[in-house]
């Protein structure tokens, strides 16, 4: 194994520890391997780990470390993911579901893998899903920070701290569709859905250790509010400066610096 990149600042805000990192590829591999030593720690004292991944481009070089490492026991992982575009034909490149399992599934063949299917009734759905994710504790959550802070599909205007719900449909911002158009995911902004499925910020808060990758560019204003700003729904991510193990990867680019 490569040596261990190290970050060029560390730095803590309340509770949420930030490392920061001189390229988008060290940030990836550190946060994989990071990743990688708690769920073998956890493996060595539990039966089953529970995991929630995100399904985006910013998240590619972290996979990419996860699935080349040879020493996780993936059949002892339940999988889950945390957010689904609703309105999607089921073939569409730009599903999560098909994101993640082409980056990581299919590669490392969890246990248990529980996709989000927002072909049918939503009501159902979200019933279904959140029976799953109440089963038992979640151990990791692996996410991402969006452009307007949001953390899975959590956007400002449908954000709350305090949600009942565990999986619920939400509009999404058009701020976040954009998003979707700058990521190279879809062609314009009309392709892309209006509404979509995402795990509630409770949900991933309830998560026990979290890691949050988030390089580049045009992740630099949401990076700066989410450690500058007031904790507030009108920048979800600034929820995570109160989890007592959030680590937050981030490269120059994205830290400004």
């Amino acid at each position: 194994m490569s040596l261990q990149p190290q970050p060029v600042k560390a730095q803590s805000v309340d509770h949420l520890k930030v490392n920061v990192y001189a390229n988008r590829q060290d940030l990836g591999t550190s946060a994989g391997r990071a990743a990688a030593a708690t769920i073998k720690e956890l493996l060595g004292t539990k039966d089953r780990l529970r995991m929630i991944f995100a399904a985006a481009p910013s998240q590619n070089e972290f996979l990419d470390t996860l699935a080349s490492d040879p020493d996780i026991d993936w059949s002892r992982i339940t999988a889950f993911h945390m957010d689904e575009y609703i309105g999607l034909p089921n073939d569409a490149p730009q599903k999560f579901s098909r994101f993640l399992c082409e980056r990581l599934f299919d590669k490392v063949k969890p246990g248990q893998v529980h996709l989000i299917d927002s072909s049918s009734s939503i009501e159902e759905e979200c019933k279904r899903y959140g029976e799953l994710l109440r089963e038992a504790p979640i151990d990791i959550v692996c996410l991402g920070i969006g452009e307007n802070g949001h953390i899975a599909f959590n956007d400002p205007p449908v954000a709350d701290f305090d949600d009942p719900f565990t999986i619920k449909a939400v509009e999404l911002d058009d701020a976040c569709r954009q998003q979707q158009v700058n990521d190279g995911c879809f062609p314009t902004f009309d392709d892309v859905p209006t509404h979509a499925l995402t795990l509630t910020i409770p949900t991933m808060m309830a998560g026990a250790h979290l890691y949050c990758m988030v390089p580049g560019p045009t992740k630099r204003n949401a990076v700066q509010r989410t450690l500058n700003g007031s904790i507030s729904t009108e920048c979800p991510s600034t929820v995570l400066r109160r989890h007592a193990d959030c680590t937050l990867y981030v490269d120059r680019d994205s830290y400004g610096a």
